[in-house]
């Protein structure tokens, strides 16, 4: 049970840089853990070989490449990349992501058009040229990282951020009925508050700097008085990969900690 023993899956955002593990990252060693072969891509070409190198240690089957997925162009090329190596594609996810603060007085037109880019285009541009590949083949599954934003206000002024990432979870369900007769699914994992490297970068922009006071505020407000991790998001996705999963589309997996069945 569980394996994706010939299976392919592209990954996107897949690299981290340094010794830590990004959500990317996790879900890219932990595909191939279960067998599959995965094709990454991130912006940062050394993050994603950094990433490579240490699935590659682990016995995991990984190639990547850069491609920034805002731009059609560059996701036909890695598309077409993949299929190159592989010759099909049977899981896609959808990591790509990035928060900026402000609200619609704060936040330049310039930073919402770019929200908009990367939490949501990204994944629709994504979609738009692996669907048909997955339709022909008979079917495939599709994984869109989207955020607790996207279901209530999370504590910071992020609203370019949280308005894409709910928009994310309406185009996979909308796309997931479409496309259910075909063998396609698509589901949305929710992660919440997520002790990553990507902490350090929201500490800079959301509490002046203050790593460990951001830490521990983002600790505390969990009902398990705990963030979690990376892995936590990695399985999810390993299951909406796996066939056992294989009833179940157009859903919202909640990686939360239960923070969004709490007060604010």
């Amino acid at each position: 049970m569980f394996r994706l023993d010939g299976k392919v899956a592209l990954v996107t955002g897949c690299g981290t840089l340094g010794d830590g593990w990004g959500n990317g990252k996790a879900a890219a060693a932990v595909l191939a853990r279960l067998g599959a072969s995965v094709y990454g891509c991130d912006l940062d070409i050394d993050a994603a070989r950094q990433s490579a190198e240490a699935i590659a240690a682990e016995g995991g089957n990984i190639q990547v490449r850069q491609a920034d997925v805002r731009d059609a162009r560059q996701v036909v090329e890695l598309v077409q990349a993949c299929l190159a190596a592989h010759g099909r594609i049977d899981i896609l996810v959808n990591n790509v992501g990035r928060s900026e603060p402000g609200d619609p007085v704060t936040m330049s037109e310039e930073a919402w058009n770019d929200q908009i880019q990367v939490n949501l285009t990204s994944a629709f541009l994504c979609c738009k040229h692996v669907i048909p590949l997955m339709k022909a083949a008979g079917g495939g599954s599709i994984i869109n990282i989207s955020s607790i934003a996207g279901l209530r206000y999370a504590g910071k002024p992020q609203v370019g951020y949280a308005a894409a990432k709910a928009a994310l979870m309406q185009m996979t369900a909308t796309t997931a009925v479409i496309y259910a007769k075909d063998g396609v699914r698509l589901n949305s994992v929710v992660p919440g508050l997520m002790f990553t490297p990507l902490v350090q970068r929201l500490a800079q922009k959301y509490a002046g700097g203050d790593y460990e006071g951001f830490v521990a505020h983002r600790h505390g407000q969990v009902p398990t008085g705990r963030m979690g991790d990376s892995w936590d998001v990695a399985h999810a996705v390993a299951f909406l990969a796996c066939d056992e999963s294989r009833y179940i589309t157009g859903q919202q997996l909640v990686v939360d900690g239960g923070i969004t069945l709490s007060t604010p």
